[in-house]
């Protein structure tokens, strides 16, 4: 069925089903939504794995979220952009408070030339793929506890009730996954 919000299906109803913990609903969604909204948050951020990174976030918050979809609000491609454009957002204010900081404590030498910054920026970015990389090896329930409490900055406690288990296995799932990443990384944690 088409519907306003795009083919194949009424994304409206895909986002009911997701709401109902229908995986390929929610996987449909994905697929027609989620070139929008990464071109969204690579224009608000510029750097493409932040823009990414950020757009994990935003369909990690639709499926927690799809329930609260009100269709007498809007539809549903408005929703999940509006839901991607504060993401991004945030996470530029985020970036910006940050340096601002760092710069308040004498951390940035704002001296130093940009040919300066080459060597530290390419070590960052290796590092970044790197743990990409970890994540990736991550049960998907491990790694979704490590994302809510890590990059979404929930707490233990907030992610269990968000994923309707016990705080015990909240805590165990973050455990195991940190020793996957720890021992993947080669680092301690």
């Amino acid at each position: 069925m088409t519907g306003e919000d795009g083919p194949p299906d009424d994304l409206g109803d895909l986002l009911r089903r997701t709401a109902l913990g229908d995986l390929d609903a929610f996987e449909s969604v994905y697929r027609e939504l989620s070139g929008p909204v990464f071109g969204l948050a690579q224009r608000i951020l510029v750097d493409r794995a932040q823009a990414e990174e950020v757009t994990q976030e935003v369909f990690t918050e639709i499926w927690r979220l799809a329930a609260r979809f009100d269709a007498e609000r809007g539809g549903v491609r408005s929703w999940v952009l509006t839901v991607a454009h504060r993401r991004a957002v945030d996470r530029v204010r985020s970036e910006q408070a940050a340096t601002s900081r760092m710069e308040r404590v004498g951390q940035l030498v704002p001296e130093a030339s940009p040919a300066d910054d080459v060597p530290d920026q390419v070590e960052h970015r290796l590092e970044r793929e790197k743990v990409r990389r970890c994540l990736r090896r991550l049960t998907e329930m491990q790694s979704e506890v490590v994302r809510l409490t890590y990059y979404t900055g929930y707490t233990q406690r907030e992610a269990a009730e968000l994923l309707r288990v016990p705080l015990t296995t909240v805590k165990g799932r973050l455990r195991d996954g940190l020793v996957k990443l720890r021992d993947c990384l080669g680092v301690g944690i």
